[in-house]
């Protein structure tokens, strides 16, 4: 599925309205994604933190993982966005790229990171997990 500029900027207002949701009380950065299926549909998900920090779970993962659990299996793009005040480039960590991977045709699958609806960068997962497992 070819994303479409419209698309990207819907998941960018998604993604950064799910950033208001973060849970972030130690490190104080907050993390927004919107994940589109190949159907269409797009689920969103914020970081979680605990103070144990092992059991945090980045915003990617939360918006797969709440795809997933709806039986959702095939996916076109994900925005990404983040900070506290304002947004700054925030990237998938190497643990949601390798979710990712599990889903996601390499080549074909956008990963969004954005600052605002108009400044965002684009790259495929092979771009951003070379080699990957």
């Amino acid at each position: 599925m070819k994303v479409s500029g419209t698309q990207r900027r819907e998941l960018i207002e998604k993604a950064l309205a799910a950033r208001e949701n973060s849970y972030s009380p130690y490190s104080h950065f907050r993390v927004g994604a919107a994940l589109l299926c190949s159907d269409g549909s797009v689920y969103t998900g914020c970081n979680i933190e605990n103070r144990a920090y092992g059991p945090t779970n980045c915003a990617e993962r939360t918006a797969f993982f709440k795809a997933v659990s709806e039986g959702k299996r095939e996916f076109a793009a994900i925005a990404i966005t983040g900070g506290e005040n304002e947004t700054v480039w925030c990237y998938p960590c190497g643990v949601c790229r390798q979710v990712m991977a599990e889903f996601c045709a390499p080549d074909a699958f956008e990963i969004i990171c954005a600052r605002s609806e108009e400044e965002y960068k684009t790259y495929t997962l092979a771009e951003l997990l070379p080699e990957m497992f």
